[in-house]
């Protein structure tokens, strides 16, 4: 049996300005250490041999605060396949005003749809592309020889591999709300099958950032 823990972001300094960061590289706000502490400290207890991280620096400095905190160094893997969305035309943009001025029905196609097209960026289906074979050929292997594993990424990213292991619907995804600063504990088998889903760090604002 092994843990495979998720683990979304600390808050950064564009999501307490409401703009879609995608693939830009955004710094944690003074509040996001916060964030990461509380999620070290719900983590504590579980030894992590491995992680993997995106490449992006509000994933990384998570992350390396919860080493800190935690006093671990496990073998860190940075990986593209683990980026947030890129949100193409709309990045750097407040999401509010953007809002305002497409309407609601086009915003939530671009904030939550499955495969709506974004001029020069991603869906969440090209996420799960990505981010699903990277899981099964690198993170899948760690976890059937025993190790305890920790993916520190974005709300979308960690969306769409949760859909994967949880094989939840379309509709399901859609509606999943992943808050900033929360990991999802899993459970796994020697054969990789999930057999138990823990929310610690359970954040009240989820959704609403």
């Amino acid at each position: 049996m092994a843990y495979l823990i998720l683990v979304r972001h600390a808050k950064s300094k564009w999501n307490a300005l409401g703009l879609w960061q995608g693939w830009m590289d955004i710094e944690l706000a003074p509040e996001g250490r916060e964030d990461a502490l509380r999620t070290a400290e719900a983590l504590r207890g579980i030894e992590i041999h491995s992680a993997h991280t995106s490449l992006l620096k509000r994933a990384k400095d998570t992350w390396d605060i919860i080493q800190n905190a935690l006093g671990i160094t496990p073998p860190t893997v940075e990986n593209q396949a683990l980026n947030e969305r890129h949100y193409g035309i709309y990045q750097g943009k407040n999401k509010w005003e953007i809002k305002e001025q497409v309407g609601e029905e086009e915003f939530m196609r671009i904030r939550r749809s499955w495969d709506h097209q974004i001029a020069e960026g991603e869906t969440l289906e090209d996420v799960y592309k990505r981010i699903v074979p990277y899981y099964q050929s690198v993170i899948l292997r760690e976890l059937k020889e025993g190790k305890n594993v920790a993916v520190i990424a974005h709300g979308n990213s960690l969306r769409a591999l949760v859909k994967y292991l949880e094989n939840l619907s379309i509709a399901d995804v859609l509606t999943l709300e992943f808050g900033i600063g929360e990991a999802y504990v899993y459970e796994v088998d020697r054969d990789g099958k999930i057999i138990s889903k823990e929310i610690r760090a359970s954040n009240p604002n989820a959704g609403k950032i």
